[in-house]
């Protein structure tokens, strides 16, 4: 038995050692780490416990059976963060290139299987250069396996994929699937066709980072939710995502002691929001101003800025937020603010996450490209979103919500359980200005000062139909608050919506916008 146990400590350090101290080397010479150096990070310290360590390929062909490591280039397991159990898979890119194989399929397989039969969080930490091209079609097959799998534990629990190398091929569609994409600034790479197919097909010259690097992803397609500077501070913001998460859906996000006062008083918002409707503000400082210590972790932080979607907490627990920006396009809708919100609100929804709305939405962004792009089938999305949402849901109108985006943007008519306003709210149809166009246009056109007469009307639709108080004398909404008690009145709302309890139709599923 000695002799045994002295033989598997030496199989064991040399599957922990990986192939050699030059790949090490190598691997820390681009700036990056090595599998088991992410792991160490992302979770609690001695927490780890690896599944099929000692697994090795069994193909043959092409020198692959004179070069059979242990674990097969990907590293698998569970462990804890913040003392919750989390899975997590890590492709390890010093054993062949950190390409999947058949082994290293099943492994990755096997940790998604326990991940959702034991309701626990899935992290993979992505370094891989695709399918291993000498194992043929059952690499392909592997990648039918994870996306398979992607998919049936969507909305059960919490996936996220971290992007630590080159992602490239049918493997970025394993991420594509997941509920968050981390991504690190000049390391980490996602495209379908790289470079050099881009080059032989179109002509188009472009570097790996210009195609698919951080900064792409997070700003300009939107397939990366967050992009940071190196793997550590990735690997940290990571660790507090997973502290506003539930472990799967049948439970709640974990509630924290909270020392910022239930009762703080906002009296900061009456100077950060102007009344002047036309006026630009930072709705960002208006939600650290409501959250508990003005700390949240905004979602798609570098796209679509016409919309804010953050998550906070407000008395220790968690909510998501989703804000109109007026900094950018006035806050107006588009194509990418719609899908970007319709995704958070549908998160928030699968993982009981309370949603709080606060709109100050002109309505949505006219002109060709937009109708052409489909903005009615993109903003669709977002109103089947909010429609189809079973948790907890308040809408604070801070001033204008103006046609269609105030209908879309949570209002009571589509289910929002409470909904209030400030004093400077105006909801209508459209702008003032544009009402009176239509309405008088005759009136206008055959007055003696046309100017004059387009002020009064402007003047007169004003004071019958957009004043504060229109809607909340039709029931529309709840309450007029005082802007300093928000904090307030968010918190006593949510607390009182704790035990909200609501089923949807029987059915298979819907068939949302696409």
């Amino acid at each position: 038995m000695t002799e045994r146990l002295a033989e598997l400590s030496a199989l064991r350090a040399q599957a922990v050692r990986g192939p050699s101290e030059r790949a090490t080397e190598a691997q820390h010479a681009k700036g990056k780490l090595t599998a088991r150096e992410r792991i160490e990070l992302l979770l609690d310290p001695g927490s780890f416990t690896e599944v099929e360590q000692l697994r090795r390929h069994r193909a043959t062909g092409f020198g692959l059976e004179a070069n059979r490591p242990y674990t097969d280039g990907v590293v698998t397991g569970w462990g804890t963060v913040d003392g919750r159990t989390v899975f997590v898979y890590a492709h390890d890119f010093r054993i062949f290139g950190g390409a999947l194989g058949e082994a290293h399929a099943t492994k990755i397989h096997k940790i998604m299987d326990l991940a959702l039969a034991a309701g626990a969080p899935l992290v993979s930490l992505n370094d891989g250069a695709g399918a291993r091209i000498q194992e043929g079609v059952s690499a392909l097959a592997g990648y039918g396996g994870i996306f398979q799998r992607n998919t049936r534990a969507s909305g059960v629990i919490p996936q996220i994929s971290v992007m630590l190398g080159p992602c490239a091929g049918g493997a970025a569609y394993s991420p594509a699937l997941t509920d968050f994409v981390f991504m690190v600034r000049e390391t980490s790479q996602m495209f379908i066709t790289g470079p050099d197919v881009v080059r032989a097909v179109t002509g188009e010259e472009i570097t790996q980072n210009g195609l698919g690097g951080a900064d792409v992803h997070a700003g300009t397609s939107g397939v990366a939710h967050f992009a940071y500077d190196n793997e550590e501070t990735c690997l940290s913001e990571v660790r507090y995502l997973l502290s506003m998460l539930p472990s799967n859906n049948r439970e709640i996000p974990p509630s924290v002691p909270c020392d910022d006062p239930a009762d703080r008083s906002g009296a900061a918002l009456l100077d950060l929001v102007p009344a002047d409707g036309n006026r630009p503000y930072d709705m960002r400082e208006v939600i650290e101003e409501l959250v508990d210590d003005g700390d949240h972790m905004e979602v798609h932080e570098r796209w679509a800025r016409n919309i804010i979607c953050t998550l906070a907490r407000l008395d220790g627990q968690v909510v998501g937020i989703v804000a109109n920006q007026p900094q950018f396009l006035a806050g107006v809708l588009d194509i990418e603010a719609s899908e970007k919100a319709a995704r958070f609100v549908q998160l928030c929804d699968a993982f009981n996450i309370p949603i709080v709305t606060l709109l100050d939405v002109p309505g949505f962004l006219p002109g060709v490209d937009q109708e052409h792009g489909g903005i009615i089938r993109h903003g669709a999305k977002l109103l089947y979103a909010y429609c189809n949402a079973t948790v907890p849901r308040i809408s604070v109108i801070l001033r204008k919500a103006y046609g269609g985006a105030y209908i879309v943007m949570d209002s009571q008519s589509i289910g929002a359980d409470l909904t209030y306003a400030w004093p400077t709210n105006e909801i209508a149809v459209m702008g003032a200005e544009g009402a009176a166009n239509v309405i008088f246009r005759k009136q206008i056109a055959g007055a003696d000062d046309p100017e004059a007469m387009r002020a009064r009307m402007v003047k007169e639709y004003k004071s019958e139909l957009m004043h504060p108080y229109y809607a909340a004398e039709r029931g529309l909404i709840d309450d007029v608050i005082d802007p300093a008690g928000t904090r307030e009145v968010l918190i006593s709302s949510l607390a009182m919506l704790r035990t909200k309890h609501a089923d949807l139709p029987s059915r298979k599923h819907g068939n949302p916008p696409q």
